[in-house]
């Protein structure tokens, strides 16, 4: 992929990022929404790939970031300021989410700490609002691919949902796998 420019208060490619890509590469395929997109990584590798994008962010300064980032990688997509599945219309082949996952401490507004990082008091608030909306937007047979950490007890979402590890990095103090959901993961009902 091309180069992705950092933006100033939008959360800044890294290892995370990095793992999820890869993942896109190989299964990301028509049309894409690219949840919480960022500086627009995922949707541009995407893009890059063919596929129709949406990104989508509730900041707008990441979506101006996303939409300057895919223009210097020469493709683009729809951009919806929406906050999770909020403002999203329509279903998807293919669902990305590199969601904020860290504990939080409860002083994230008060200290001006990264908001995109911080992932509730058990860093899964944002994971859990994703896997509660995300069939209702993901076509049959559609996939889902999910950057998760060992502190948000993925191996719980891995067996819940059916889903399979497609991706994994090992860190001193955790490890980050991408889950690939096919379908609505086997919840009943949905």
């Amino acid at each position: 992929m091309g180069a992705i420019g950092a933006c100033k208060g939008v959360y800044e490619p890294r290892e995370d990022s990095f793992l999820l890509e890869e993942a896109v590469e190989k299964y990301a395929e028509g049309s894409v929404l690219d949840l919480g997109t960022g500086s627009g990584i995922q949707g541009i590798a995407a893009a890059l790939n063919g596929c129709m994008v949406t990104f989508s962010d509730i900041d707008e300064n990441a979506l101006n970031c996303a939409k300057t980032n895919a223009a210097a990688n020469g493709v683009g997509g729809d951009f919806i300021r929406s906050n999770m599945f909020d403002s999203i219309r329509g279903s998807f082949d293919t669902i990305v989410f590199n969601p904020p996952y860290l504990i939080s401490d409860g002083e994230t507004e008060l200290a001006g700490k990264d908001a995109s990082l911080e992932g509730g008091a058990s860093g899964r608030e944002l994971i859990d609002r994703f896997l509660d909306g995300y069939p209702e937007h993901l076509k049959a047979g559609g996939t889902a691919l999910l950057l998760e950490s060992s502190v948000n007890n993925y191996g719980g979402d891995v067996a819940t949902y059916g889903a399979v590890i497609v991706g994994r990095k090992k860190f001193f103090f955790e490890e980050l796998v991408v889950i690939k959901i096919q379908g609505n993961g086997g919840i009943d009902g949905i």
